[in-house]
């Protein structure tokens, strides 16, 4: 299929990309329609086209975290990171209409053939085939086109400002920035029985201004809002405003200001600046709302993409309910879209489109791209669930991989290449081994993972490397029947599905930490384990960083326990981060505390016996699991690790340090970027530049090419996962745990 494509060179390009798979509960659609939001996809390219030093300017946000890896990982890793996201495209759109072609077996509401309103910038793209989860799609009324109905999403969002705004009958209403939702903002102010003014910088908007039902149309150059204003309300000001401008002036806000009456509200919609002038919006005691988007639900992924839906006698108007009231409208004739539609082009000519939207003077407001009626490809089938594999009984795991060679593996597929991935772990396999199909989420993503390291084919679905049917078998070598090898790098909750399915297919597996998010997931990965000839091996990276290597030498040769302490400071979870969603991380003590428990295993070679654990920040607010944790480790030799994971602290100070005592030795790693060693009453530093994830590539590709033994075999990496749940369990009975009794 084919999809719009934005470089972050200001380049837009039509490319072929894979065909998308329903999300669970979800649907697949053929596109039939989708709207150009020019300002807000015009404002992207325009973005995309500024220099470096004009972007960091614009997103300081994006400068202080590059600083924050380069602190951390070297600007080398901090360089790389900047470069792969500067060369990876993004998808345009977020407002389509289409037809049903696939329905998830999890979905109830809809069924193969039927009409539909799509929405959303993260799946509702300028893109013949569409993947969305259901509550971002909405059933089109007979009485609706659908050039119409992909402008809902369009719609939802001025109906929440206009829901925001909260007007009464009679009302007068100021709308700033008369573009697409501006417009439709007036339209539905006319709808709900208030007056409004329209006001734009273009003269051309006056005559949409009217059409769409404003009272009275006012441009900025030609004619003084304030003065416009006190004519048209007797004097007294207007009883509201909405901002729908996007600007980083901040007229708007204060010719807003100027214009309303004492107690009056005002509605930002726009990405627009608002320096709120204390003398005059205390003295007319004014109150500022913003309106998020397409309403209640927007941006929270358990309602979006997990479907849990607001109970309507609490939230009456969440962003689908809102969706289906814009399209009741429609049916009534109460929007015009008609009049604010200016261009319908065919998809294939959309980057000829977008080429004049650029240009200056451009009038256009309303673009709706046309697909036609291709036909798309049948049904995918998903990744099947943990449930689906086998329980493994108490005692069945094959022997340990240690040392075991394999005959040479021909090809690699990859299942999940995001920015880690494309960063940390495939530039160091590139040229070690061939690269077979890589599945990603998006299309787009995959594909230019497909072609930036240069993958034979891409897919949106794991059936496609893991042999589901319908799909062909890839992955084994044909020259030596050696099975072929899988680098898993998803989404937590997807790991033990993918690798007990990679293990039933004889596939050497690599998958990124953590390798399961139970002890029941540990045991039906043992059972996989112990049928298959394929090996697992984990991301625990920081084994093989050059400090870690040289630490081991030195320990090597001192006798009697150990004892380590290692304190991160991973800085506080942002709770719209997707490891604030506990269904899909397990939470940060599993799915990044698990490194550093690894890490104790690794430096002591002995076995963690009991663990006493406690959070240190309260399991409470907008992230209910522990986000801060402290533990301490008793192993069998006598050694002690204590691990300090904290969100508090200040951001200047080192983000890990590992410090270690032993028999005339203290050592202590800061970053992995440098080893200091303390012995003999001498100090000596040793500066290291990686935190392991090359060295640990170049391990794991030696290992598949038949030239070396397993470098991280499956029994070590379930122990670290066993102490991992064992400090859960002592966080949840405020007790100390016997590390040997989980997961047996």
């Amino acid at each position: 299929m084919k999809q719009i494509a934005q470089y972050q060179d200001g380049r837009l390009e039509l490319q072929d990309v894979p065909q998308p798979t329903p999300p669970p509960g979800g649907v697949l659609v053929r596109t039939t329609h989708s709207v150009i939001s020019i300002g807000t996809e015009k404002m992207k390219v325009e973005q995309a086209r500024m220099n470096v030093l004009q972007k960091a300017r614009a997103r300081p946000d994006q400068v202080r975290k590059v600083l924050d890896t380069a602190r951390n990982l070297g600007w080398r890793a901090a360089l790389e990171k900047v470069r792969n996201r500067l060369e990876t495209p993004t998808p345009l759109g977020y407002s389509a209409a289409g037809v049903v072609v696939e329905v998830d077996p999890l979905n109830t509401r809809f069924r193969v053939g039927d009409r539909v309103a799509c929405g959303g910038n993260e799946c509702a793209f300028h893109a013949e085939v569409l993947a969305l989860p259901d509550l971002l799609v909405a059933p089109v009324p007979a009485a609706v086109e659908n050039w119409q109905a992909s402008y809902t999403t369009l719609c939802a969002i001025a109906l929440q400002a206009v829901r925001q705004l909260e007007p009464q009958l009679g009302d007068q209403v100021l709308v700033l920035g008369q573009g697409l939702v501006g417009l439709l903002v007036t339209n539905l102010l006319k709808t709900a029985g208030a007056r409004a003014m329209g006001v734009d910088l273009i003269p051309s908007r006056r005559a949409f201004c009217h059409a769409m039902g404003a009272e009275k149309a006012v441009i900025l150059g030609e004619q003084i809002l304030a003065d416009e204003a006190r004519a048209w309300t007797d004097g007294y000001g207007v009883d509201a405003a909405v901002i729908c401008t996007a600007t980083q002036s901040n007229a708007p806000i204060e010719q807003a200001a100027e214009a309303v009456r004492d107690r009056a509200r005002v509605v930002i919609v726009g990405n627009t600046r608002a320096d709120l002038a204390w003398k005059m919006f205390y003295e007319k005691e004014l109150e500022i709302r913003y309106s998020r988007s397409y309403g209640p639900g927007r941006y929270d992924p358990s309602y979006e993409w997990g479907g849990s839906d607001y109970p309507i006698g609490y939230v009456r108007w969440t962003e689908q309910r809102n969706f289906q009231a814009c399209l009741d409208l429609m049916a009534r004739g109460q929007i015009n879209l008609a009049a604010i539609t200016t261009r319908r082009a065919p998809f294939k000519s959309a980057l000829a489109v977008y080429q004049d939207l650029m240009q200056e003077g451009a009038k256009d407001v309303g673009v709706v791209l046309e697909y036609g009626e291709e036909s798309v490809a049948g049904a995918r089938l998903s990744v099947v669930s943990p449930a689906a594999q086998p329980r493994a009984a108490a005692g069945q795991r094959r022997t340990t991989d240690e040392g075991r060679r394999t005959e040479a593996v021909s090809r690699l597929d990859v299942i999940g290449a995001g920015n880690f991935a494309r960063t940390m772990l495939l530039p160091h396999l590139q040229g070690q081994i061939a690269f077979g199909t890589v599945v990603n989420q998006t299309a787009l993503s995959a594909n230019h993972v497909k072609s930036k390291f240069g993958f034979e084919r891409a897919a949106t679905d794991a059936g496609a490397i893991l042999g589901a049917p319908g799909f062909p078998q890839a992955g084994s070598g044909p020259e030596t029947g050696a099975p072929g090898a899988v680098l898993i790098a998803t989404r937590h909750h997807l790991h033990a599905p993918l690798v007990g399915q990679s293990l039933a297919a004889n596939r050497h597996v690599f998958v990124e930490k953590p390798l399961c998010l139970s002890p029941q997931e540990l045991a039906e990965i043992d059972a996989a384990s112990a049928k298959s000839t394929g090996t697992v091996m984990v991301g625990f990276n920081r084994r093989f960083a050059p400090a870690s290597v040289e630490l081991k030498k030195i320990l090597a040769s001192t006798p009697g326990p150990k004892t380590a302490s290692f304190r991160v400071m991973p800085g506080k979870l942002d709770p719209r981060h997707w490891y604030a969603n506990y269904s899909e991380s397990g939470g940060r003590v599993l799915g990044e505390a698990c490194h550093f428990l690894d890490y104790f295993c690794f430096l002591f070679e002995a076995q963690p016996a009991r663990v006493l654990a406690q959070t240190t920040w309260p399991a409470v607010g907008r992230v209910p699991f522990p986000d801060s944790v402290t533990a301490q480790i008793e192993f069998a030799d006598g050694s002690c690790g204590q691990l300090v994971y904290s969100a508090e602290g200040d951001s200047g100070f080192p983000k890990e340090v590992l410090t270690v005592y032993a028999a005339g030795v203290v050592a202590e790693i800061t970053n992995f970027q440098e080893l200091v060693l303390h012995r003999g009453r001498k100090r000596k530093s040793i500066s290291c530049s990686s935190k392991g994830h090359a060295e640990e590539m170049a391990a794991w590709a030696r290992f598949l090419r038949g030239q070396a033994g397993h470098p991280l075999p499956y029994e070590k990496s379930r122990l670290s996962m066993q102490l991992t749940f064992a400090v859960l369990e002592s966080i949840q009975r405020a007790a100390s745990v016997d590390v040997g009794a989980i997961g047996v």
